[in-house]
């Protein structure tokens, strides 16, 4: 395999017509030099230059390479200079939908650390839960929970192992105590998410032993429901009852102890967060930045 540094030897040496120059402009020694342009004869199967103990002088099979070896070293500057500038001037307009509760918590800060590191890009947000037409609406990017139904949108992962976990507050929990079974939920007050006048009161959950194993469903009920996400955890944080929610919303809670993971044993939900956008053509350097940027932090949650 050809060697970019073997080609840069072969390059100088035949500018300067000598090894030794070759070798203390690129600062290295004049064995390395030699070791290069013998590599890469050797690969060429051809005699690059002709040598004497005085003198070192192209040959033919030589000059016609040089000019292809010349060539190549001069497109992987261009290409390597392109990258550099296209992270440099990274910028336009992204239309971003996004959940409210990953949304007004997390995402803006974050999408706040990628503006400073790219000043020229400009965001225009739409922060809740119903679900945007992306046909329809000025949208750029949806990030969405939640599997995919829509095959004709093109996904880029964040979160594929995001899942949902059941939770209270220290205080919720010393009124009304812990369930210690799925079946327990009935005899608590469980907030729950609504979306299009459908309120999500069944609750699935996976042994953590067995994920592949069937899902096992309860029926839940309470005295609240709401159609924005970030409600149900304000209310959970309050100690109004039991939330059912995905594990990145809740990740500075769970931290900082405003709310404790219930029933550890089980896994919820898979609950994946994926940007999608409708054309390859939208896949432009700069999503693919934020694609990579929000990545990293939901790896880091």
């Amino acid at each position: 395999m050809l060697r970019i540094d073997d080609l840069t030897v072969f390059v100088r040496t035949a500018d300067r017509g000598s090894l030794s120059a070759a070798a203390r402009e690129l600062e290295i020694s004049p064995a390395l030099a030699s070791a290069a342009v013998k590599r890469l004869e050797n690969e060429l199967g051809l005699r690059l230059f002709a040598r004497t103990t005085r003198s070192l002088r192209l040959t033919e099979e030589g000059e016609l390479y040089l000019r292809h070896a010349r060539e190549a070293l001069r497109l992987l500057k261009e290409g390597h200079d392109a990258l550099i500038q296209g992270q440099e001037t990274l910028g336009g307009t992204l239309k971003i939908s996004m959940p409210s509760d990953l949304g007004r918590n997390m995402l803006v800060g974050w999408l706040d650390q990628f503006q400073a590191q790219y000043p020229k890009v400009s965001l225009q947000l739409s922060v809740s839960d119903s679900v945007s037409d992306m046909y329809r609406q000025p949208i750029d990017i949806a990030i969405r929970y939640g599997v995919q139904e829509d095959s004709g949108l093109i996904a880029l992962p964040l979160a594929p192992d995001n899942r949902r976990v059941l939770v209270a507050s220290p205080d919720y929990i010393k009124q009304h105590g812990k369930p210690a079974m799925l079946d327990e939920l009935s005899r608590h007050n469980c907030l729950r998410f609504m979306l299009d006048d459908v309120i999500h009161d069944r609750w699935s959950f996976y042994p953590a032993a067995d994920a592949d194993a069937g899902a096992v469903t309860v029926d839940v009920d309470g005295n609240r429901s709401a159609d924005d996400a970030d409600v149900v955890r304000r209310w959970a944080v309050a100690g109004l009852g039991i939330a059912y929610k995905s594990r990145l919303d809740l990740r500075d809670d769970i931290r900082a102890g405003r709310l404790v993971i219930l029933l550890p044993d089980l896994l919820g939900e898979p609950t994946p967060l994926t940007m999608l956008c409708m054309h390859r053509s939208q896949i432009t350097p700069t999503v693919l930045a934020l694609r990579d940027f929000l990545r990293a932090q939901c790896e880091k949650a």
